[in-house]
């Protein structure tokens, strides 16, 4: 399905600077934009809908994941409420995330052979856990895993960052350790733009209403999902 993807190109802060928007008309075209620039160890931080993490965190940043290079492909890895930890393809993630604002931040520094093995190594290793949130509020670590979790746990593992209680971190605070520490950098922001809904052509005024009502339905079905149940 083809959809709109403003794109901003100039390296831009969470804060909200200036950018230069592109318009894309595929995933697959934003997902050309995109991949000369990402490497193992990118890291893809979503502002979302999901009021409980927004509640909580006070922050708008609502999800990270983590990008891996395997034979010059990216591919995403991240823990997601109602499918656990996942990995897919450049293109099948920026579906997930439509329409969310993506904020894509570099490591300072290309990962060396041995810490991008260390990084993948763990992140294929948790493949197929099961997503679960509510210890974040403890610290206690258990079965399931949220996404702040999985990836800072990673960069630990293969010495990037030192994390003392992962299941306490939020994607803002990765964020914020990573950046203030100078070890990544943000180098893009990407608005994912929903899709234009394309109707057949009504002859009559009822015909006219019920396509309007299907539509705002629909989209108001959507946002409820993505506020309420984190999807």
């Amino acid at each position: 399905m083809s959809f709109l993807l403003a794109l901003a190109l100039a390296g831009t802060s969470p804060s909200g600077v200036s950018v230069e928007n592109v318009e894309v008309t595929s995933l697959g075209a934003v997902a050309e934009e995109l991949r000369p620039n990402l490497q193992t160890g990118t890291l893809l931080v979503s502002e979302g809908d999901c009021l409980a993490v927004r509640v909580y965190t006070q922050s708008p940043f609502t999800h990270v994941a983590a990008v891996v290079l395997r034979n010059g492909r990216p591919f995403v890895y991240d823990a997601a409420n109602g499918v656990g930890v996942r990995c897919q393809t450049l293109e099948n993630y920026l579906r997930t995330q439509s329409p969310d604002e993506l904020h894509v931040f570099q490591p300072a520094g290309t990962m060396n052979a041995g810490r991008q093995k260390q990084f993948e190594a763990w992140l294929d290793d948790q493949l197929g856990r099961p997503y679960a949130v509510s210890h974040h509020l403890s610290g206690e670590r258990g079965d399931g895993v949220h996404c702040a979790e999985y990836v800072s746990e990673a960069l630990d593992k293969c010495g990037v960052i030192n994390v003392e209680n992962p299941a306490k971190v939020s994607p803002a605070s990765l964020v914020k350790g990573i950046t203030l520490h100078d070890l990544y950098s943000q180098s893009q922001t990407v608005r994912v733009v929903a899709p234009t809904v394309q109707t057949e052509s009504a002859t009559s005024w009822y015909g006219h209403v019920w396509q309007s009502t299907k539509i705002c339905t629909a989209s108001c079905f959507s946002k409820i999902r993505r506020c309420v149940f984190c999807q």
